[in-house]
This record gives C-alpha cells, structure tokens and sequence, in this order.
C-alpha cells in the first residue's frame, strides 16, 4: 500500500478546518535568494584578501536586506482553497468562486510547471504555488494538483456548468 504523502497529509490536516493552503516550500524561497548569498559570500571573500571595507559595509549592509526581502516577500504568495472559492494570493489578493471556475491544469512556463485556473470568462490564473522546475522542485507537486481539482470538482456546486470558450477576435463565416 502507498504511503500519504506530506502534501495529503497536510491537506487533511487543514481540511478539517475547512481550507487548504499551498505556499512556496522552504527550499523554493531560500534557492530564489541563492544568487545574493553568493554575491555577498564573493565580496566577503574579496574584502578578506585585502580590498577597502568602506564600500563592503554598505554593500553587505544592502544585501543583507535584499536577503531578508528575498525571504520574507515571496512567503503570502499561493492559493487557499475553501469551500466556495480559490483564494489566489499574489501582489493583490484575488477571489475566484468555484462555479466560475472551467478548467484546472499545468503548464510549463521557462521550465518550470504551474498550476493555472481557467475562469469562464476566459481569463487564465497562474499560481505562485505549487510550482515545480529545475531549481524549484517539489516532490508533492502533482498530489498539490490534485487535490486542487478534486476542491473544484467537490464544491463547484450542482448548477455548475461547462461555457463554451470566448470567440476569437475573427469574424465568423
């Protein structure tokens, strides 16, 4: 038999309270500030073999900030599910109900694999999280995907039905 994995278990564990909340893993957000703990690891390295500390102080001082914003800013962005809608937390907050909702699938963007909600107005909703790639894996990533979809498919409610995608700016024959 399979074992649950963290992201069922997790699941389960918030669904009781009546909601589902997916965020960038620990992992994800320290590997997008990987290139300023490099940098300032190199000019550390450079002020140790005899270069001036003026400009390192203000430089470390800096980096240093632009660490604690690499770490702290990406941490509300995802998606939580309740029982009448995705709540899509990114630069603002958005609410989409799940009768709106037509479709949930993956797509790749730069390597990287997204979830996207497609609403019945035809507008497509990339989330921050779950997100798998190269430098951003996460091994629960289609477990994450699918409890999604099975959000929709439980509470979309009994009216809901499929709408046929928006026309194409062409005009028809």
């Amino acid at each position: 038999m399979r074992e649950r994995s963290q992201a069922e278990a997790e699941a389960e564990a918030v669904s009781s309270a009546g909601c589902v909340r997916y965020r960038l893993t620990r992992l994800q957000r320290l590997l997008s500030v990987l290139p300023v703990i490099m940098v300032t690891a190199f000019q550390t390295l450079l002020w140790l073999s005899g270069g001036s500390s003026g400009p390192l102080l203000l430089t470390l001082a800096m980096w240093a900030v632009l660490l604690l914003m690499g770490l702290i800013v990406p941490r509300p962005f995802g998606v939580t599910l309740t029982p009448s809608a995705a709540v899509v937390h990114n630069l603002r907050r958005r609410t989409i109900p799940w009768s709106n909702v037509q479709a949930i699938r993956i797509e790749s963007l730069l390597g990287s694999r997204t979830v996207v909600i497609y609403e019945a107005g035809g507008r497509a909703t990339r989330l921050r999280a779950p997100i798998t790639g190269f430098l951003n894996w996460d091994r629960d990533f289609e477990d994450k995907f699918h409890t999604i979809g099975r959000w929709w498919l439980d509470h979309r409610g009994p009216d809901w039905f499929p709408v046929p995608p928006p026309a194409s700016g062409g005009t028809a024959p």
